[in-house]
């Protein structure tokens, strides 16, 4: 069966993935983009951004694993779009006519609409489900290749309650939020449940990876 994982998911050190007041024109909030610089230096950004080449150690060896054998993409309502996107009938999420998924992403929602195909092949489709169900669905529509969890941090947090992702990679950056959206919150004794190693790299980052037992 194929896998559900999620990849280079940034928390600070007091485990925030999001800053508080969330935007259009701030789609972490306070926290900004301080907690993407680590990859955005690497080279796997830069080639994908049409930029100059970036770093190629071990932060760009992870950054790349975002990419690999993906076959469908769940996301929640929050990284769609900023909040009230669903009171616009027309939003077609945050990333152009040209989204990077090239597969099909299933948007959690309360308030499901008709699914918009875009150019490159990305097709957003829009759930109101439980994330066993979700799940399913993606993996009906991934082809045998594995699902990416794409976020944000509650629909994470949600997936991992229930037990349902196999492999997770959390990027704790050397930052304190003090508010937003926590990671880890209702997950005690997580590491019961996965194998969990640890790569601290120059850029003063950690990649910690969780590989779920007994699969």
């Amino acid at each position: 069966m194929s896998e559900l994982r999620v990849h280079n998911l940034s928390i600070s050190i007091d485990g925030f993935a999001t800053g508080a007041g969330q935007a259009q024109d701030a789609p972490f909030g306070h926290a900004s983009e301080r907690l993407h610089e680590w990859m955005f230096a690497t080279r796997f950004w830069t080639d994908r951004a049409g930029g100059e080449a970036g770093t190629a150690g071990a932060d760009n060896v992870f950054a790349a694993m975002h990419a690999s054998g993906i076959g469908a993409e769940i996301m929640g309502a929050g990284k769609f779009g900023p909040p009230g996107w669903q009171d616009d009938p027309g939003y077609k999420g945050a990333w152009g006519a040209n989204p990077p998924f090239r597969t099909p992403v299933f948007v959690l929602t309360h308030r499901p609409r008709p699914s918009v195909e875009m150019e490159g092949g990305t097709t957003f489709h829009f759930l109101n489900t439980s994330p066993a169900e979700a799940l399913k669905t993606a993996r009906g529509a991934a082809g045998g290749l594995d699902v990416r969890l794409g976020g944000g941090p509650s629909v994470v947090r949600d997936f991992l309650a229930e037990g349902l992702v196999d492999h997770m990679h959390v990027v704790q950056v050397p930052m304190l939020l003090g508010r937003g959206v926590r990671l880890w919150d209702g997950l005690e004794a997580l590491e019961e449940r996965y194998q969990i190693e640890a790569v601290s790299t120059p850029s003063g980052v950690t990649h910690l990876t969780f590989t779920a037992k007994n699969r």
